[in-house]
């Protein structure tokens, strides 16, 4: 190794300790800000959430874009997004899909690998590890963006989460699975709102020509 080379891995060595210090502080100012906002939002009773979604594949040329709208109450919510109504009370879920007039009825995902609307936006993970990361877009509009990693494998590789600290709200957050992106952009946040009995449920009076589909 020439001395070029040496000093270059020694400017190298040196500057990776310095970061590694720096690190560690971030990753710890990390966790706490993701923490206190969620903390946060779990104070609310219930969410009213406007939003953008989009679904990204690069290898498959994907990039869709769509507009809508859920409300959550812990593990009940209402999605409506793109000719689609999904109603979940906690223990089943039922999907309407207006282009086939159908209602597809199926369990609702359970145990410690459930991905619902409320654990997204009101659950800590702590076996995931918190560090902040440089987003652009998010960073253009003085949002900062953590990015959470498993400690073990799961549904999903990554999540990043970009916060407004002004608002102390999440404002976007992006799930990766395999090549495909999920991102969700909030644009609107509606906090407890009384919403009615059986709000959460679903009424087949309310969909009479459906065709019914029992997938239990």
């Amino acid at each position: 190794m020439n001395k070029k080379v040496n000093r270059k891995f020694l400017t190298f060595t040196v500057l990776l300790l310095a970061f590694a210090g720096i690190s560690a502080n971030a990753q710890k100012k990390a966790d706490e800000l993701v923490k206190e906002v969620i903390d946060k939002t779990r104070t609310y009773k219930t969410l009213e959430v406007f939003f953008a979604y989009s679904m990204q594949n690069a290898d498959a040329g994907i990039d869709e874009v769509k507009e809508g709208k859920i409300y959550i109450m812990g593990d009940a919510y209402k999605l409506v997004v793109a000719g689609q109504t999904v109603i979940s009370d906690g223990k089943t879920v039922w999907t309407y899909l207006a282009e086939s007039d159908e209602v597809m009825i199926s369990d609702a995902e359970t145990g410690e690998d459930a991905v619902t609307p409320g654990k997204l936006l009101t659950t800590y993970y702590n076996d995931y590890k918190a560090s902040f990361v440089n987003d652009k877009a998010n960073q253009a509009r003085g949002i900062k963006t953590v990015e959470l990693k498993p400690a073990k494998k799961g549904k999903f590789a990554k999540i990043q989460i970009g916060i407004d600290e002004r608002k102390m709200q999440i404002a976007n957050f992006s799930m990766f699975e395999g090549n495909n992106v999920f991102t969700y952009t909030i644009s609107k946040l509606v906090t407890d709102k009384v919403f009615g009995d059986g709000f959460f449920g679903f009424k087949a009076s309310d969909y009479p020509t459906a065709e019914i589909i029992d997938m239990r």
